[in-house]
C-alpha cells in the first residue's frame, strides 16, 4: 500500500492544533504535565479503552462524551491517573468544563485523559488556572509539546504521521502516544491521541481502529500490567477533501492499512522505551494455524521474563523461547518448530524441528549485542504470522518501578 512516514506528529494532519505546559499537577517544573489537541471543525471519533475492571474516571466521562461519535480536543494531564478516587468522574467533567469555555466548544465534545500514579486526588487549582494558557499556546507545530506533557517514566516523546492517497486527495494520519511502564494492553494502548484529515464516518473509523489495534498495541507488552487508564482515539476532521468512507470498500482498506502500520510504529518506540530497557525483541511468528494462535505464540514469547533477562544478558538461552511456545495454549507440531535469533549483524538459527542445532556462542553474542532483536518462529501447522513487540528485563525496571509512587 503506498504510504510513506512525515513529520509532524498530531499536528500533521488538516485541522489540527496542540500545546503541553507544565501546570503544577507533577513537582518537577521543567517537566510539561499538561496537553491540549484540538480541531478547528467537528470530527468523527473513535476510540478502544482497557478492559482492566479497575478503570480511571477519564474513561467513564470520554465513554459517554464519545456515544454520538463526535468530539472537537482532547484534555491530558499526566502526573495524576484519577483513579480510585471517589470524585474523580466530577473532577473529569470539570476537566472538560474548565477547557471547553475557552476553546469555545461544548464540554461534551471533549475527550478527557490522565496518567501517572493511582489513588491520589487529583487537584484543579493546576488545571483551572492554566487552561487559558494552554488554549492561547495551541499551535499547527504544537505536537512535540503535547508529546511530552503525556509523558510519565517514558524517556522520550512519542510522535509519529504518515500520508496516503485516498480517491486523489492526500491523507494524513498523524499521533503521539505516552507508555513505558505497566504496558500489556488489553484492547489498545497506554495512552494514545491520533488524528486524521480523512472524511471518514464514526463507525468506519471504530472499525478501522478495532483492525490497526489488533496487530499493534494489543501485540505490545512491556512487563504484563495492563493499566486501568488505557485509552486509545482517534478524531477525524474530514479536511482533506476525499469522499467519505461510509462502506468497506478500497479506500477503507488503504485508510486502515496506512492507520496499522502507524499505530505498528508508536508500539514498537513503546517497546523499545520500556522502563529500563535496553533492548527492543520483536517475534514473529509464520506457518500457525490461525492468525490467533500466531498471536497468542508470539506474545507469549516476549512476555517470557526468561526470554526478557536472556536478552537483556545477551545468552541464546533458545529453550526459553520453546518454552514460551509449549505453554501459550495452542495445538501446534513442537516437532516442527524452528527457532532464529536475528538482528543487523546477522542470523543465528538455533533451534530446527523442536530440537537444538549448533551455533557459535561467540557470534551468538554478537548477534545479541545489538539493541533491536528480532526472534523468527516458524511453524509446520498453517498459514497464518503474526508479530508481537516487547523489550528486556533489566535491573533498572525494579529500580523505576520500586519507589515510583514515593
Amino acid at each position: 500500500m503506498a504510504y510513506e512516514a512525515i513529520s509532524g506528529g498530531v499536528t500533521a494532519a488538516k485541522g489540527f492544533r496542540a500545546a503541553g505546559l507544565h501546570c503544577g499537577i507533577r513537582g518537577n517544573s521543567e517537566k510539561k504535565d499538561l496537553a491540549l489537541i484540538s480541531s478547528d471543525v467537528e470530527c468523527t471519533a473513535a476510540a478502544v479503552y482497557t478492559q482492566n475492571l479497575v478503570q480511571g474516571a477519564p474513561i467513564a466521562v470520554t465513554r459517554q462524551h464519545l456515544a454520538n461519535g463526535k468530539a472537537r480536543a482532547i484534555l491530558c494531564n499526566s502526573g495524576n491517573a484519577n483513579t480510585c478516587n471517589a470524585d474523580g468522574e466530577e473532577k473529569a467533567r470539570k476537566m472538560c468544563a474548565l477547557i471547553a469555555k475557552p476553546l469555545g466548544v461544548s464540554p461534551d465534545d471533549v475527550i478527557v485523559a490522565s496518567t501517572g500514579v493511582i489513588g491520589q486526588i487529583l487537584p484543579l487549582e493546576p488545571i483551572a488556572s492554566h487552561v487559558d494558557a494552554l488554549a492561547d499556546s495551541l499551535s499547527p507545530e504544537g505536537s512535540h509539546d503535547a508529546a511530552e506533557a503525556i509523558m510519565t517514566t517514558d524517556t522520550v516523546p512519542k510522535e509519529v504521521a504518515v500520508t496516503l492517497e485516498l480517491g486523489g486527495k492526500t491523507v494524513i494520519i498523524g499521533g503521539i502516544a505516552k507508555g513505558s511502564g505497566m504496558i500489556h494492553p488489553n484492547m489498545a494502548t497506554m495512552l494514545s491521541f491520533l488524528t486524521t484529515d480523512a472524511a471518514i464516518s464514526a463507525p468506519m473509523l471504530q472499525k478501522a481502529l478495532n483492525a490497526a489495534v489488533a496487530e499493534s498495541f494489543n501485540m505490545l507488552s512491556v512487563d504484563g500490567d495492563t493499566s486501568t487508564n488505557d485509552m486509545l482515539c482517534i478524531m477525524a476532521s474530514g479536511l482533506a477533501g476525499n469522499g467519505e468512507i461510509t462502506e468497506e470498500n478500497d479506500d477503507f482498506a488503504a485508510f486502515t492499512a496506512a492507520l496499522t502500520q502507524m499505530c505498528i510504529s508508536l508500539a514498537r518506540i513503546m517497546a523499545k522505551d520500556g522502563e529500563g530497557a535496553t533492548k527492543l525483541i520483536e517475534c514473529s511468528v509464520t506457518g500457525a494455524p490461525t492468525v490467533e494462535s500466531a498471536r497468542k505464540i508470539a506474545k507469549s514469547v516476549i512476555c517470557s521474563s526468561l526470554v526478557k533477562t536472556a536478552m537483556f544478558g545477551e545468552d541464546a538461552n533458545w529453550g526459553r523461547i520453546l518454552c514460551a511456545i509449549g505453554y501459550a495454549g495452542e495445538q501446534i507440531n513442537i516437532h516442527g518448530v524452528d527457532v532464529s535469533i536475528c538482528s543487523k549483524a546477522g542470523q543465528l538459527d538455533v533451534c530446527k524441528n523442536g530440537a537444538g542445532i549448533p551455533f557459535s556462542e561467540e557470534f551468538a553474542k554478537v548477534v545479541l549485542a545489538e539493541s533491536d532483536i528480532e526472534v523468527v518462529v516458524t511453524l509446520q501447522d498453517g498459514e497464518s504470522a503474526a508479530r508481537a513487540f516487547g523489550c528486556d528485563l533489566t535491573y533498572d525496571y525494579v529500580k523505576i518501578n520500586g519507589d515510583y509512587r514515593t
